[in-house]
Protein backbone atom coordinates (compact mmCIF):
# COMPACT_ATOMS: atom_id res chain seq x y z
CA UNK A 1 0.00 0.00 0.00
CA UNK A 2 1.07 3.36 -1.04
CA UNK A 3 2.30 4.96 2.04
CA UNK A 4 2.81 8.87 0.33
CA UNK A 5 -0.39 10.27 2.21
CA UNK A 6 0.02 8.45 5.50
CA UNK A 7 -1.34 10.49 8.53
CA UNK A 8 -2.54 10.72 11.72
CA UNK A 9 -2.34 7.63 14.54
CA UNK A 10 -0.23 4.73 13.41
CA UNK A 11 -0.65 2.12 16.28
CA UNK A 12 3.00 0.48 18.14
CA UNK A 13 1.32 -2.63 18.00
CA UNK A 14 1.82 -5.29 21.01
CA UNK A 15 2.17 -8.98 20.79
CA UNK A 16 -0.12 -10.72 22.85
CA UNK A 17 1.41 -14.09 24.32
CA UNK A 18 -0.32 -17.09 25.90
CA UNK A 19 0.25 -18.84 29.22
CA UNK A 20 3.25 -20.28 27.78
CA UNK A 21 4.79 -17.79 26.19
CA UNK A 22 3.73 -18.15 22.91
CA UNK A 23 2.96 -15.69 20.23
CA UNK A 24 -1.17 -15.46 20.66
CA UNK A 25 -1.95 -14.65 16.70
CA UNK A 26 -6.23 -15.33 17.61
CA UNK A 27 -5.40 -12.45 19.85
CA UNK A 28 -2.77 -10.72 17.33
CA UNK A 29 -5.68 -10.92 14.66
CA UNK A 30 -8.65 -9.44 17.09
CA UNK A 31 -6.44 -6.45 17.88
CA UNK A 32 -6.15 -5.63 13.77
CA UNK A 33 -9.92 -5.97 13.62
CA UNK A 34 -9.95 -3.14 16.95
CA UNK A 35 -7.96 -1.16 15.01
CA UNK A 36 -9.26 -1.50 11.73
CA UNK A 37 -12.71 -0.60 13.43
CA UNK A 38 -11.88 2.17 14.82
CA UNK A 39 -9.94 4.05 12.49
CA UNK A 40 -6.50 3.80 12.87
CA UNK A 41 -4.23 5.11 9.95
CA UNK A 42 -1.56 2.72 10.27
CA UNK A 43 -0.08 -0.19 12.43
CA UNK A 44 3.72 -0.68 13.34
CA UNK A 45 4.71 -4.30 14.45
CA UNK A 46 7.97 -5.39 15.72
CA UNK A 47 8.87 -2.20 17.70
CA UNK A 48 9.61 -1.30 21.05
CA UNK A 49 5.79 -1.53 22.54
CA UNK A 50 5.83 -4.99 20.50
CA UNK A 51 8.74 -6.88 22.55
CA UNK A 52 11.03 -7.49 19.34
CA UNK A 53 13.91 -7.69 21.91
CA UNK A 54 12.60 -10.91 22.89
CA UNK A 55 11.27 -12.28 20.06
CA UNK A 56 12.88 -14.85 17.57
CA UNK A 57 13.31 -14.38 14.03
CA UNK A 58 11.10 -16.93 13.31
CA UNK A 59 8.30 -15.03 15.67
CA UNK A 60 9.40 -11.65 14.17
CA UNK A 61 8.79 -12.57 10.48
CA UNK A 62 5.44 -14.44 11.84
CA UNK A 63 3.56 -11.57 13.46
CA UNK A 64 4.29 -9.08 10.58
CA UNK A 65 2.93 -11.95 7.82
CA UNK A 66 -0.24 -12.29 9.97
CA UNK A 67 -0.59 -8.64 10.95
CA UNK A 68 -0.30 -8.16 6.98
CA UNK A 69 -2.31 -11.02 5.58
CA UNK A 70 -5.31 -9.73 8.14
CA UNK A 71 -4.71 -6.05 7.62
CA UNK A 72 -4.83 -6.92 3.61
CA UNK A 73 -4.32 -3.54 2.50
CA UNK A 74 -6.40 -2.03 4.21
CA UNK A 75 -3.72 0.63 6.04
CA UNK A 76 -0.14 0.42 5.53
CA UNK A 77 1.89 -1.88 7.73
CA UNK A 78 5.14 -0.51 9.16
CA UNK A 79 7.93 -3.68 10.71
CA UNK A 80 10.54 -2.68 12.34
CA UNK A 81 13.76 -4.08 11.27
CA UNK A 82 16.36 -2.26 13.55
CA UNK A 83 19.16 -3.59 15.32
CA UNK A 84 22.52 -2.55 16.51
CA UNK A 85 24.22 -4.52 13.77
CA UNK A 86 23.94 -3.07 10.26
CA UNK A 87 24.12 -6.36 8.58
CA UNK A 88 21.06 -8.02 10.30
CA UNK A 89 19.23 -4.78 10.07
CA UNK A 90 19.44 -4.98 6.19
CA UNK A 91 18.85 -9.09 6.63
CA UNK A 92 15.32 -8.05 8.78
CA UNK A 93 14.21 -5.50 5.88
CA UNK A 94 14.93 -7.50 2.88
CA UNK A 95 13.07 -10.40 4.81
CA UNK A 96 9.76 -8.32 6.27
CA UNK A 97 9.73 -6.52 2.64
CA UNK A 98 9.07 -10.26 1.07
CA UNK A 99 6.48 -10.24 3.49
CA UNK A 100 4.64 -7.84 2.16
CA UNK A 101 4.98 -4.67 4.63
CA UNK A 102 4.55 -1.51 3.39
CA UNK A 103 7.22 0.43 5.51
CA UNK A 104 10.02 -0.06 7.79
CA UNK A 105 11.60 1.60 10.87
CA UNK A 106 14.92 1.70 11.22
CA UNK A 107 16.71 2.48 14.56
CA UNK A 108 19.85 4.38 15.04
CA UNK A 109 22.83 1.50 16.82
CA UNK A 110 21.65 1.23 20.33
CA UNK A 111 24.86 -0.16 22.84
CA UNK A 112 27.60 0.31 20.10
CA UNK A 113 26.17 3.36 19.19
CA UNK A 114 28.47 4.27 16.29
CA UNK A 115 30.38 7.31 15.45
CA UNK A 116 28.88 10.34 13.19
CA UNK A 117 29.89 8.68 9.59
CA UNK A 118 28.44 5.02 10.62
CA UNK A 119 25.85 6.32 11.87
CA UNK A 120 24.68 7.97 8.60
CA UNK A 121 25.61 4.40 7.02
CA UNK A 122 24.00 2.11 9.27
CA UNK A 123 20.87 3.91 8.40
CA UNK A 124 21.62 4.73 4.52
CA UNK A 125 22.80 1.25 3.31
CA UNK A 126 19.23 -0.40 4.72
CA UNK A 127 17.36 2.29 2.48
CA UNK A 128 19.88 1.56 -0.75
CA UNK A 129 18.88 -2.04 -0.99
CA UNK A 130 15.11 -1.70 -0.03
CA UNK A 131 12.09 -1.06 -2.47
CA UNK A 132 9.80 0.24 0.54
CA UNK A 133 10.09 3.57 2.15
CA UNK A 134 11.88 3.90 5.52
CA UNK A 135 11.33 5.93 8.86
CA UNK A 136 13.98 6.70 10.61
CA UNK A 137 14.07 5.90 14.83
CA UNK A 138 15.14 8.60 17.04
CA UNK A 139 14.67 7.30 20.41
CA UNK A 140 17.83 8.41 22.71
CA UNK A 141 16.50 7.31 25.74
CA UNK A 142 16.76 3.73 24.64
CA UNK A 143 19.53 3.50 22.35
CA UNK A 144 21.77 4.95 24.37
CA UNK A 145 22.58 7.69 21.17
CA UNK A 146 20.77 9.92 18.79
CA UNK A 147 20.57 10.44 15.26
CA UNK A 148 22.08 13.95 15.14
CA UNK A 149 20.71 16.99 13.22
CA UNK A 150 23.53 16.86 10.61
CA UNK A 151 22.58 13.02 9.82
CA UNK A 152 18.78 13.49 9.70
CA UNK A 153 19.79 16.74 7.01
CA UNK A 154 21.46 14.46 5.19
CA UNK A 155 19.28 11.06 5.50
CA UNK A 156 16.03 12.96 4.61
CA UNK A 157 17.43 13.59 1.01
CA UNK A 158 17.65 10.11 0.40
CA UNK A 159 15.16 8.86 -2.05
CA UNK A 160 14.04 6.27 0.19
CA UNK A 161 13.74 8.17 3.19
CA UNK A 162 10.04 8.31 4.17
CA UNK A 163 10.64 10.11 7.25
CA UNK A 164 11.26 10.30 10.89
CA UNK A 165 9.79 8.73 14.10
CA UNK A 166 11.02 11.53 16.68
CA UNK A 167 10.92 10.24 20.44
CA UNK A 168 13.83 12.13 22.21
CA UNK A 169 11.64 14.13 23.86
CA UNK A 170 13.43 17.25 23.37
CA UNK A 171 11.36 19.64 21.58
CA UNK A 172 14.39 21.74 20.58
CA UNK A 173 15.87 19.18 18.58
CA UNK A 174 12.51 18.69 16.97
CA UNK A 175 12.70 22.59 16.00
CA UNK A 176 15.74 21.90 14.95
CA UNK A 177 14.68 18.70 12.03
CA UNK A 178 11.47 20.97 11.10
CA UNK A 179 13.64 22.82 7.93
CA UNK A 180 13.75 19.28 6.72
CA UNK A 181 10.57 18.49 6.13
CA UNK A 182 8.88 18.33 3.14
CA UNK A 183 6.08 15.87 1.09
CA UNK A 184 8.98 13.73 0.53
CA UNK A 185 10.10 13.77 4.04
CA UNK A 186 7.68 13.88 7.47
CA UNK A 187 7.72 13.60 11.13
CA UNK A 188 5.85 11.88 12.85
CA UNK A 189 5.74 12.22 17.14
CA UNK A 190 7.03 9.17 19.15
CA UNK A 191 5.99 10.45 22.51
CA UNK A 192 1.99 10.34 23.36
CA UNK A 193 2.36 13.60 25.22
CA UNK A 194 3.72 15.46 23.02
CA UNK A 195 1.63 14.79 19.85
CA UNK A 196 0.43 18.54 19.33
CA UNK A 197 3.20 20.32 19.79
CA UNK A 198 5.57 18.28 17.42
CA UNK A 199 2.60 18.59 14.91
CA UNK A 200 2.82 22.73 15.33
CA UNK A 201 6.16 22.21 14.25
CA UNK A 202 4.89 20.36 11.03
CA UNK A 203 4.63 16.47 12.14
CA UNK A 204 2.31 14.55 10.62
CA UNK A 205 1.35 12.50 13.18
CA UNK A 206 2.38 9.97 15.82
CA UNK A 207 3.25 6.35 16.46
CA UNK A 208 1.52 5.94 19.52
CA UNK A 209 1.29 3.43 22.41
CA UNK A 210 -2.01 5.51 23.36
CA UNK A 211 -3.20 4.34 20.49
CA UNK A 212 -3.37 0.80 21.10
CA UNK A 213 -6.23 1.43 24.08
CA UNK A 214 -8.04 4.66 22.68
CA UNK A 215 -7.27 4.42 19.07
CA UNK A 216 -10.46 6.64 17.90
CA UNK A 217 -9.10 9.35 20.40
CA UNK A 218 -5.55 9.67 18.76
CA UNK A 219 -6.97 9.56 15.34
CA UNK A 220 -9.77 12.01 16.01
CA UNK A 221 -7.15 14.41 17.54
CA UNK A 222 -4.49 14.04 14.78
CA UNK A 223 -7.54 14.63 12.18
CA UNK A 224 -8.78 17.30 13.77
CA UNK A 225 -5.32 19.16 14.19
CA UNK A 226 -4.59 18.47 10.16
CA UNK A 227 -8.53 20.11 9.43
CA UNK A 228 -7.60 23.27 11.10
CA UNK A 229 -9.17 22.23 14.50
CA UNK A 230 -6.24 23.22 16.57
CA UNK A 231 -8.23 23.85 19.54
CA UNK A 232 -9.83 20.39 19.52
CA UNK A 233 -6.61 18.59 18.75
CA UNK A 234 -5.03 20.74 21.96
CA UNK A 235 -8.23 20.05 24.38
CA UNK A 236 -7.65 15.84 23.29
CA UNK A 237 -4.09 16.48 24.21
CA UNK A 238 -4.09 18.16 27.45
CA UNK A 239 -7.62 16.44 28.83
CA UNK A 240 -5.43 12.57 28.08
CA UNK A 241 -2.20 12.87 29.92
CA UNK A 242 -2.84 11.50 33.34
CA UNK A 243 -3.65 8.43 31.08
CA UNK A 244 -0.53 8.95 28.74
CA UNK A 245 1.37 9.63 31.80
CA UNK A 246 -0.10 6.29 33.41
CA UNK A 247 0.52 4.13 30.34
CA UNK A 248 4.20 5.41 31.08
CA UNK A 249 4.32 5.13 34.82
CA UNK A 250 6.35 1.65 34.49
CA UNK A 251 8.92 0.50 31.47
CA UNK A 252 6.35 0.43 28.10
CA UNK A 253 4.78 -2.26 27.02
CA UNK A 254 4.51 -3.40 30.53
CA UNK A 255 0.90 -0.72 31.84
CA UNK A 256 -0.16 -0.91 27.94
CA UNK A 257 -0.26 -4.78 28.04
CA UNK A 258 -2.24 -4.46 31.34
CA UNK A 259 -4.44 -1.83 30.49
CA UNK A 260 -5.27 -3.99 27.21
CA UNK A 261 -5.53 -7.26 29.45
CA UNK A 262 -8.04 -5.16 31.44
CA UNK A 263 -10.07 -4.28 28.50
CA UNK A 264 -10.30 -8.09 27.68
CA UNK A 265 -8.43 -7.67 24.66
CA UNK A 266 -5.05 -9.73 25.41
CA UNK A 267 -4.08 -11.93 28.33
CA UNK A 268 -1.63 -10.04 30.26
CA UNK A 269 1.56 -12.28 29.64
CA UNK A 270 4.93 -10.38 28.80
CA UNK A 271 8.31 -11.81 27.96
CA UNK A 272 11.05 -11.61 30.80
CA UNK A 273 12.51 -9.39 31.24
CA UNK A 274 9.28 -7.70 31.56
CA UNK A 275 7.42 -8.46 34.45
CA UNK A 276 3.80 -7.31 35.52
CA UNK A 277 3.19 -4.06 36.91
CA UNK A 278 3.14 -3.09 40.76
CA UNK A 279 0.25 -2.24 42.05
CA UNK A 280 0.60 1.11 42.95
CA UNK A 281 1.12 1.76 39.07
CA UNK A 282 -1.38 -0.37 38.19
CA UNK A 283 -3.89 1.49 40.66
CA UNK A 284 -3.28 4.48 39.11
CA UNK A 285 -3.21 3.39 35.41
CA UNK A 286 -6.85 1.65 36.06
CA UNK A 287 -7.98 4.94 37.25
CA UNK A 288 -6.77 6.78 34.30
CA UNK A 289 -8.67 4.45 32.18
CA UNK A 290 -11.93 4.93 34.04
CA UNK A 291 -11.55 8.64 33.93
CA UNK A 292 -10.93 8.08 29.65
CA UNK A 293 -14.03 6.08 29.62
CA UNK A 294 -12.47 2.95 28.67
CA UNK A 295 -12.96 0.74 31.25
CA UNK A 296 -16.03 0.98 34.39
Amino acid sequence: MDMSNLTGSVVALVTPFKKDGSVDFEKLEGLVDFHLANDTDGILVLGTTGESATMTDSEDLAVAECVVQRVAGRVPVIGGSGSNCTGESLRKSLELQKLGVDGLLIISPYYNKSNEEGMYHHLADVMDVVNVPCILYNIPGRTGCKISVGNVERLSAHPNCWGIKEASGDISYAASIAHCLSDDFRMMSGNDDMVVPLMSLGAKGVISVWADVAPKTVHDMCAAYLAGDVEAARKTQIDNLELIHSLFCEVNPIPVKAALAKMGLIDEYYRKPLWPMADAGRERLYNAMKGAGLID
